[in-house]
């Protein structure tokens, strides 16, 4: 095996984000429920000699030791790898908009280059370097719909119907390091259950991140308010800035597209119409899952 091509990234949406309190060492604890969309960067591994990991950008630039190059590089070291790999990488999901789009990046490179540097090591494996990388990344690695708790590290499957929905994601993206530094963050909400949530998964909970997202970046609210104003109940997802809404049987595709406001063209506002993943395109490329994918 010389080269993947065409490997996919998906994003993810959280139905819902509590924060529920904060360990010593500063890490803060989270519920929430993380959903995978047909919404998907994609990146191609040719295999190199010698050890050297680069990366082309195809369409936006982006940061030089970004998520991963530095999944690569943490694959080569947890294993002594010596091959390399030149990557290549067509970004699709906005960054700072609370989807996991590098997380996701992160993800699919591990995975890829485990099966192109024929590693052959399993999931568990990968999850622990991934941890390393951001606490998205395992969700990714194990590549299902998930109720996910602690620092993002514990993970248990969920089953979900078929939806569409609406993502707005405005021009000004947020920082993760902002939002959990603040003060004005709510950082008790009560332990929610996950049959609470299986009997009504899109109008579960709320994002504790939104009211001080709010705050830092406006164009949140005015996201909000946009689909509001469509008759969708929206929230925001992650740490933002982007923000969604469960779209109804009688919307038609490409109606509340139609609606958004003029100023929002050419202005760097993304709004696109996306449904739900049963499973990650890559379920099965590491060693110990030999379920669907591989």
């Amino acid at each position: 095996m010389r080269a993947l091509y065409d490997v996919a990234a998906p994003a993810k949406l959280n139905l819902f984000l509590h924060v529920t309190g904060r360990r010593e060492d500063g890490y803060h604890l989270l519920q929430s429920a993380f959903m995978l969309l047909d919404w998907h960067d994609s990146l191609d591994f040719e295999l190199h000699p010698g050890g050297a990991v680069s990366r082309e950008d195809l369409t936006v630039p982006l940061p030089e030791d970004d998520l991963t190059v530095r999944a690569a590089r943490a694959l080569q070291q947890a294993t002594g790898c010596t091959a390399g790999a030149h990557i290549r990488i067509t970004k699709r999901l906005p960054a700072e908009a609370g989807m996991g789009g590098g997380s996701s990046d992160a993800a699919s490179c591990l995975l890829a280059l485990n099966r192109l540097w024929g590693l052959g090591l399993a999931l568990p494996a990968l999850e622990a370097i991934g941890l390393r990388l951001g606490a998205d990344v395992p969700f990714f690695l194990r590549g299902r719909n998930a109720w996910v708790e602690g620092i993002g590290e514990q993970i248990t499957p969920i089953e979900l119907p078929p939806a569409r929905f609406v993502v707005v994601k405005p021009p000004r993206g947020l920082k993760t390091a902002d939002i959990f530094r603040h003060p004005a963050l709510q950082r008790d909400s009560i332990g929610a259950r996950i049959t609470g949530f299986a009997a009504d998964p899109w109008r579960f909970g709320h994002n504790s991140l939104e009211p001080v997202a709010r705050l830092l970046n406006p164009e949140v609210g005015e996201a909000l308010d946009f689909l509001a104003s469509q008759g969708l109940a929206a929230r925001m997802t992650g740490s933002g800035s982007a923000v969604y809404a469960l779209l109804p049987p009688d919307k038609l595709p490409g109606q509340v597209l139609a609606q958004m406001p003029a100023r929002w063209a050419g202005a760097g506002w993304v709004v696109r119409e996306c449904g739900n993943l049963d499973v990650h395109p890559l379920v099965g490329w590491a060693s110990s899952d030999d379920s669907v994918g591989s």
